[in-house]
């Protein structure tokens, strides 16, 4: 499974982006998926995920009320639409896929990764 992020740039404060991860020749409703973001100096943290089948999802405290994680399976996609953004969320965001039916955050649990999209919000 090879997946692909893109939709990554440089915008103000405030501003938003929609994040995209794509896959080809496997059907991404199979996977749960996980969006991932990691700045310079820091941890990876987990953003959002959403599961396979019930499109259970959950976030991180300091994406709860600005993102939001949806499916398009006829596209075979999963968005991450950013909204009000942040300088502190500026990072190189991943998606990543499972074979699991339960949504999670740990990137333990992934062992499909994208190469990452640049986030940058900057004035």
């Amino acid at each position: 499974l090879q997946l692909v992020e893109s939709g990554g740039g440089l915008v103000q404060p405030g501003e938003s982006l929609r994040l995209s991860c794509t896959a080809s020749g496997f059907p991404l409703n199979y996977y749960t998926i996980g969006w991932f973001r990691q700045a310079p100096g820091k941890e990876r943290e987990g953003v959002s995920c959403i599961s396979r089948f019930l499109g259970r999802f959950n976030y991180a405290d300091s994406a709860k009320g600005r993102f939001t994680i949806s499916r398009d399976n006829a596209e075979n996609a999963v968005y991450l639409q950013m909204n009000r953004l942040k300088p502190e969320d500026t990072a190189v965001y991943y998606c990543a896929a499972a074979l699991a039916s339960e949504c999670s955050r740990s990137d333990e649990y992934y062992p499909y990764w994208g190469q990452g999209t640049q986030v940058t919000v900057s004035s």
